[in-house]
């Protein structure tokens, strides 16, 4: 992906004087990051009961993990097209063909699938849905990435993820907990489609900004070229391959998560769908506020070891912490809180990779950024994958201790992500200055010295 971003051009120069460009919210999209976070909620309000509900309806445990891996894939997939389509279409264009997708076939979904349980077309609907929301959610970091001011783009990715996660599973579990009751489980896979279509449209009709609108790639530049390179770099650079697969690492266990914990909170330890559904918000909410924290630490201690000893070895800790505390109280609502709470502050502490990846590959960052979001959308199959593969015969302590195991992995790879040496300014493939960026990669380049 060749993103561009002109140093020279005015956004940079010109001072920042509305209060959401001080804050690291670009006035230009300010509508699309509050479209985002209402898509996300839509999106996310599945997350903690569609698992249990069609366990309800009579699906097995092996079809609904079978049903999210497949999701997942078309997600990874689309989550690595979403760069070289943004390059070739414009971020625009592909945020509009996620929300088209997203719509259409949820409504398939909802009318035909759904009620049949017919598992060949819940397998079609539900699949070719998940190619919707991260060419909607990605598009939308390639534009904030494309138009941000160098000075302000941590800021506004920060932005983004809050966003993100705000809604998928945040915000989109707390409205499930208090609709489902409310209105019933299958209505509320109506009330998704809603907000999917609010956010969708505010992001879409309110956001002026004219760089989306056009292509990002230079002119000429091959279609095929463009989407090989976003993939090859993997092997090209074996740091960035590295790189996304910790990121995929990062939320495998997350959405693994999603199969079988509401049914071994609800059934086996006895909390209600609601006190789950709140208990999952808990977790992402925390998570949202340490995505901040964990940002200024990683360019304090290290991006490198802040992924790797409060990411991952943070995360082994916390989810082996979440099944045997959790067993060890039983239904301790309290307890879980905190727990729970443990493990979403934990998640947050790959945030760094966000900056890392691209500092490995100076002159392809946007191909380096890419392969992060195949990475992210590689975890939404290989969680639920795995659960699908061993939850049967090893059982969910089984499961926690190979999320756990492969934490511990990640926190290994993440310390080979070592930044390369520093490159002198207007070097090929280097902005005409450092910018925070390469200012905050050059505290994490040397392991003796006191920041890195």
């Amino acid at each position: 992906m060749a993103v561009v971003v002109d140093p020279s051009s005015s956004a940079e120069e010109t001072p920042e004087r509305h209060w959401l460009d001080r804050i690291g919210i670009p006035r230009a999209l300010a509508w699309g990051f509050l479209g985002l976070l209402i898509f996300m909620i839509g999106d996310g309000v599945e997350s903690g009961y569609l698992s249990p509900y069609l366990r309800d309806e009579g699906m097995s445990g092996e079809r609904v993990a079978l049903l999210f891996s497949v999701y997942g894939a078309t997600a990874s997939v689309a989550a690595w097209f979403s760069g070289a389509l943004s390059d070739l279409w414009g971020p625009r264009r592909v945020m509009l063909l996620g929300l088209g997708i997203w719509v259409a076939f949820q409504v398939v979904f909802l009318v035909f699938a759904v009620p049949t349980v017919n598992f060949w077309l819940l397998m079609l609907s539900y699949g070719l849905r998940g190619f919707g929301y991260p060419l909607f959610a990605y598009g939308f970091l390639i534009w904030v990435t494309a138009v941000t001011p160098k000075r302000r783009l941590g800021s506004a990715v920060g932005w983004f993820w809050f966003a993100f996660t705000g809604g998928l599973p945040t915000l989109g579990s707390l409205v499930a907990s208090f609709a489902v009751p409310w209105i019933g489980a299958y209505a509320t896979l109506w009330l998704s489609l809603a907000l999917v279509t609010a956010g969708g449209l505010i992001a879409l009709l309110l956001v002026r900004e004219p760089t989306g609108r056009n292509r990002l790639a230079p002119a000429g530049e091959r279609p095929v070229a463009t989407l090989i390179g976003s993939l090859s770099i993997i092997w090209r650079n074996p740091k960035i391959g590295t790189g996304a697969v910790v990121r995929a690492i990062n939320t495998a266990p997350q959405f693994g998560f999603l199969v079988f914990l509401p049914v071994f909170f609800t059934d086996t330890l006895g909390f209600s769908l609601s006190e789950w559904l709140q208990l999952l918000s808990a977790m992402f909410a925390t998570n949202i506020f340490f995505n901040l924290i964990f940002g200024v630490v990683g360019d304090r201690v290290g991006w490198q070891r802040t992924v790797a000893w409060f990411g991952g070895v943070g995360c082994a800790v916390t989810t082996l912490l979440l099944y045997y505390g959790t067993v060890a109280a039983g239904d301790h609502y309290a307890l879980a809180m905190v727990l729970v709470s443990l493990f979403g502050a934990t998640l947050a502490g790959y945030v760094p990779l966000s900056a890392l990846m691209p500092s490995l590959d100076p002159a392809h960052k946007g191909q380096a950024m890419s392969a992060l979001n195949l990475g992210a959308g590689a975890s939404t199959f290989i969680g639920p994958a795995l659960v699908g593969l061993f939850l049967g015969p090893l059982g969910v302590q089984g499961m926690m201790w190979i999320f756990a195991m492969l934490y511990l992995a990640s926190a290994v790879m993440a310390l080979f992500l070592k930044l390369p040496d520093p490159v002198a300014p207007g070097a090929a493939g280097y902005p005409s200055g450092p910018g925070p960026v390469a200012r905050a990669g050059a505290r994490n380049e040397t392991d003796d010295s006191p920041e890195a």
